[in-house]
């Protein structure tokens, strides 16, 4: 049987009722939210209303957030898995982290002006003649303390296994501003991962309506693992191996039946 996430391009996601009223209620907080946001930004000081804003937006989708592990708060770069735009509320909201970023989600209507009130740092991968002005405003983001979430994978990946990481977008932060440590993250939706994850041909219109027409809520547990020791960030390759081995270590203790069947509790 063929997961919805990689289903033919042909077979598109239908509107629901549930995703009507799920959508509308969506635009309903944002336009609740915009009012102060804007005031806060007016008045030069960091609006709590962008997270309150994503974590509406999670739970109105439908996903209910479990964490273990000890967050660090500031001066952090998160390397996380990756398998769907509910990544970005539920790292967004209950991290309250930015996000390194493709150059083109800048252009798209919304969402771009959606990620700029959460101080998204914009990269363009195939730009290596661009490479130090977006290691400085990859750093410079970190410097100012939020932290900011990487996912070195480079896309969404199929949620039942890693893709690999690429090691040179962590150029930027090789070695880390003083003060700052590289955290993995281990995202795990459970059995639901396979599902949720948004795959070529399904086109992210089409995954995102089919994700908010979902019946049932979006269990996902947010592991923080330890940060990653200070050798082991001189070298872009050293990081990626070294966190991307973190991650795979807790999925496959996390994908154990005995832990999934803890997961649905």
């Amino acid at each position: 049987m063929v997961s919805p996430s990689i289903a033919s391009a042909t077979d598109r996601a239908p509107v629901t009722w549930r995703s009507v009223l799920r959508f509308t209620a969506m635009v309903l907080a944002l336009l609740f939210l915009i009012v102060p946001h804007l005031c806060y930004r007016a008045a030069g000081r960091p609006s709590p209303m962008v997270m309150a804003f994503l974590n509406a937006a999670g739970w109105i989708a439908g996903l209910r957030i479990r964490t273990t592990g000890k967050r660090l708060k500031r001066n952090v770069l998160f390397a996380a898995n990756h398998l769907s735009w509910l990544d970005i509320l539920a790292l967004g909201g209950a991290a309250r982290s930015a996000f390194v970023s493709r150059a083109d989600i800048e252009t798209v209507p919304l969402v771009g002006w959606l990620a700029d009130q959460n101080n998204t740092v914009y990269v363009e991968r195939e730009a290596r003649r661009d490479i130090h002005n977006q290691a400085s405003s990859l750093r410079g983001a970190l410097k100012r303390g939020q932290p900011v979430t990487l996912f070195p994978e480079g896309t969404t990946g199929p949620g039942d296994g890693l893709l690999p990481f690429r090691a040179s977008l962590f150029a930027a932060v090789t070695p880390p501003p003083p003060g700052v440590r590289v955290q993995p993250v281990f995202l795990d939706y459970g059995e639901d991962a396979t599902d949720i994850s948004w795959q070529d041909p399904e086109s992210g219109l089409d995954n995102f309506k089919r994700l908010i027409a979902r019946k049932r809520p979006i269990w996902l547990t947010i592991h923080y693992l330890d940060p990653l020791p200070y050798e082991t960030t001189h070298d872009r390759k050293a990081i990626s191996e070294a966190a991307r081995r973190a991650i795979a270590a807790t999925q496959a203790v996390a994908d154990r039946p005995s832990a999934r069947h803890a997961h649905r509790l």
